[in-house]
């Protein structure tokens, strides 16, 4: 019973932290390259997470390693610098809403490659979130013309990432302590990170007043929004399931809007048409 609570508990925690995640994204960019904040984003949840958990790298095996390095890549590296090059071009509340295609994605990878048994109503569920987020899209390009929606692609191949992601490490780092997988894929992820940042401009820019106070949302990005946010999803996943676990992206979008609205971003009608499309399609999918 205490499992099924905090299972909940850990699930509305994380909808907080990464729906709020979005807006401090649209806050590091004013100062930051797409390529600079992702690093650093990176750069200061592994400082972190050294802190807090460096002797627990350690109780890594040996033969696990090869998963970490997968997980990292697939489950860190890409969508940081993802989704800071698609806020560029398209609203965090947009970018919130595509990224609650991840259960759906987690549903697909699983019956693909992990042998996951499918009802008739799933299949259903993938195609009606596939037709909201299409809609979603195209009405969003068609009302901001000033703005690239091929950008939305990124979120969505973010999205696959993060499914696949969910799958590897429900099964093969089920035995492994959230706080290990944790700390071990930042330990990898550190030099890339570090190689990309100062390849850019950064040297040169960081004295800047704007670049500094960016830097500071990318400070609470790095640590919560990473670092802190990692650890809760890796023991959701083992003790719940991918699907329970990836349906945290059904509230982000809720978190998401309400810094939106406050940060002024407009949301069109056939917009919210399409969002609810997508959270139906989720339902059916993740439903059992």
């Amino acid at each position: 019973m205490l499992s099924k609570h905090l299972k909940w508990i850990l699930l509305f925690v994380l909808a907080l932290i990464w729906g709020s995640s979005f807006i401090l994204i649209k806050r590091g960019l004013v100062g930051l390259t797409p390529y600079q904040l992702g690093s650093l984003r990176i750069i200061f949840a592994t400082i972190f997470l050294m802190i807090i958990g460096f002797k627990s790298i350690a109780t890594i095996p040996q033969g696990k390693w090869k998963y970490i390095a997968l997980t990292a890549f697939v489950g860190t590296f890409m969508p940081v610098y993802l989704f800071s090059i698609a806020e560029t071009e398209i609203s965090s509340s947009i970018t919130a809403v595509l990224n609650s295609l991840t259960p759906l994605g987690a549903l697909v990878i699983g019956i693909l490659a992990f042998g996951l048994d499918v009802q008739r109503r799933q299949v259903y569920g993938v195609i009606i979130g596939l037709a909201g987020s299409i809609l979603l899209i195209v009405n969003g390009a068609a009302n901001n013309p000033e703005q690239n929606y091929w950008y939305a692609l990124l979120v969505v191949f973010a999205a696959f990432c993060y499914s696949l992601n969910v799958n590897l490490i429900k099964k093969y780092l089920s035995d492994v302590k959230p706080l290990a997988i944790t700390a071990g894929n930042f330990s990898v992820l550190l030099v890339p990170a570090l190689v990309i940042l100062f390849s850019t401009d950064f040297v040169t820019v960081v004295h800047k007043s704007e670049v500094q106070n960016a830097m500071l949302y990318i400070v609470i990005l790095g640590t919560v929004g990473t670092g802190i946010a990692n650890i809760i999803y890796f023991k959701l996943i083992q003790m719940s399931s991918p699907i329970f676990a990836s349906s945290v992206t059904y509230m982000i979008p809720v978190v998401a809007f309400f810094w939106g609205i406050l940060d002024q971003e407009l949301f069109t009608p056939i917009q919210y048409v399409g969002a609810v499309i997508i959270f139906i399609g989720i339902y059916l999918s993740a439903k059992k």
